[in-house]
């Protein structure tokens, strides 16, 4: 990123951009050093870091023939005028599906959105800096002022004890709370479904709208019906003070206490950092013991919730013979998807009982359900997938998924890649990964491949076996051999690629990459 519309975001909110930059595709975002970015070192004791930076700024921002020329080092120049730019809401179901506010009250009938909001929910890791929070409680200010309540619940997650504590000193939690908003603890919360949510029933569509950076179905309750829309901070309590996704605080004006009518005034320009300093808040940290090996950890065999995870065990060197296919993915397949969250998230500490939710949210290419595919032990359709995925480790068959591009997108989730290894997959081919999950894929011990020829993939059956041949022979940049094993006893041969360097060889090769680490002198 560069131009002079950089400087005029605070580095907070550069924060929000690289983070949602991963969320529609991009491998890294880069923005250059400024004042912005001083400003926040310095307020967060990292005063070496400025000092250092600031000896060294032209190496860390753009050299000025790119800046001046930009079309002669890049593919391809998008111009964002931040003065027109309208505040927007994405969603629902995706983070790539944006449209500027004004344009949302047209698309509820054409597409059966729900205008009416059930919960409005802020913070988050993503959203909740000094200056979101004081933007916020800027529009609830105002609203307090004309005697205006939410008109639905609104939830307020702090995205640290640092921002907890400090805007409690400093007034803007208090601000939020007097319009009925409930502050939550300072964790991801409902962000990945670590909530109550007493009034949505399973299965019943409803509307939510939140600050938060991800919004795939079932993440934030488990209700796959729920479309969550995501927005600015400041737009979702607007949002949250009218009740319907109808209403553009731009332009639509609410009605007060005494019964006359206001329109919301744009936030004021909020601070990047507090004039007072950040508070630490209360100390959380627990020192650890100098020596480990001498602390017994402890789990009662009966929990439900916290297993001792056991190792992995390592290649056997043997090419992959036969696997089954356990489903053929089509389209998005987030981690989500993979591996839902919600009530699910109770189980985090226990790998077995949360890998009963292992591809509950992935569509089944051949039949369109979700969730469900062919067991070939039973010979029967529509089994879970965690079933099926049971009963051939249990028999001792190896099996293997098969995906669309981008698979794996979203939160770095390691249940995703964990879960299907726990029950035993040795590979997953796709057309393409989202790069987080191919990595964690591969620090599992699992076969993270591609199709060298992305039309190959529709070459897989439902009743097909795979073969992966040569694996002993894998280096970085070779292709691997595949052989598909159709039931009518033909057979195509296809290539797939990887992006194993030596060291994730040896992960594949020890089992994981904890594996390697736990057997390093």
């Amino acid at each position: 990123y560069f131009g002079p519309g950089v400087e005029s975001i605070s580095c907070t909110g550069k924060a929000t951009i690289t983070n949602m930059g991963a969320e529609i595709g991009a491998t890294c975002s880069i923005f250059p050093y400024d004042k912005r970015m001083e400003t926040y070192l310095n307020s967060t004791d990292r005063k070496e870091i400025a000092s250092l930076a600031n000896d060294h700024t032209s190496l860390l921002q753009a050299d000025p023939e790119v800046e001046q020329n930009p079309e002669k080092f890049f593919d391809k120049i998008i111009e964002i005028d931040l003065s027109n730019l309208e505040p927007h809401v994405v969603g629902p179901h995706t983070p790539d599906l944006a449209r500027p506010i004004s344009e949302l009250s047209d698309e509820i009938d054409s597409n059966d959105y729900i205008d009416k909001i059930s919960v409005a929910l802020i913070g988050s890791c993503t959203n909740s800096s000094y200056e979101d929070m004081s933007r916020s409680s800027s529009v609830a200010k105002q609203a307090e002022t004309y005697g205006i309540k939410a008109k639905i619940p609104l939830l307020v997650t702090p995205g640290s004890e640092q921002i907890r504590s400090t805007i409690e000193r400093d007034g803007q939690m208090d601000a939020l709370r007097q319009i009925d908003a409930k502050v939550l603890a300072n964790a991801c919360g409902p962000c990945i479904g670590q909530w109550n949510r007493a009034e949505s029933e399973k299965g019943q569509p409803n509307t939510i709208v939140t600050s938060y950076n991800r919004n795939f179905p079932k993440r934030n309750d488990g209700n796959g019906e729920t479309m969550n829309f995501i927005a600015s901070p400041e737009i979702v309590i607007a949002l949250g003070l009218a009740g319907r996704l109808t209403f553009n605080p731009l332009k639509d004006e609410l009605r007060s206490g005494d019964g006359t009518l206001y329109k919301l005034e744009a936030p004021q320009i909020a601070p990047d950092v507090p004039q007072n300093g950040f508070l630490q808040g209360d100390d959380t940290y627990v020192e650890p013991p100098e020596n480990g090996d001498a602390i017994d950890v402890v789990i009662d065999p009966s929990s439900n919730r916290l297993q001792v995870l056991e190792p992995f065990s390592s290649w056997d060197g043997d090419d992959f013979i036969e696997a089954a296919l356990l489903i053929k993915v089509a389209g998005k397949c987030t981690t989500d998807h993979i591996s839902p969250a919600g009530p699910w998230l109770r189980y985090r500490g226990h790998l077995d009982n949360l890998s009963d939710n292992m591809l509950t949210g992935a569509v089944n290419a051949y039949t369109g359900k979700i969730g469900v595919g062919f067991d070939r032990i039973s010979g029967e359709a529509d089994i879970p997938l965690p079933q099926i995925a049971r009963g051939y480790k249990r028999s001792g068959a190896q099996w293997v998924v098969v995906g669309d591009d981008n698979y794996g997108e979203g939160s770095s989730r390691e249940h995703a890649a964990l879960s299907p290894r726990y029950l035993g997959a040795v590979a997953i081919i796709v057309k393409s990964f989202a790069r987080i999950h191919e990595t964690n894929l591969k620090k599992q011990g699992l076969l993270a491949v591609t199709f060298a020829n992305s039309d190959d993939y529709d070459l897989i059956k439902e009743q097909d076996k795979i073969s992966l041949l040569g694996l002993n022979e894998l280096k970085p940049g070779t292709l691997i051999k595949c052989v598909l094993h159709h039931a009518d006893g033909s057979e195509d041969v296809i290539e797939l690629r990887h992006t194993y360097n030596e060291a994730q060889i040896k992960w594949f090769k020890t089992g994981s990459a904890l594996n390697l680490l736990r057997n390093a002198p």
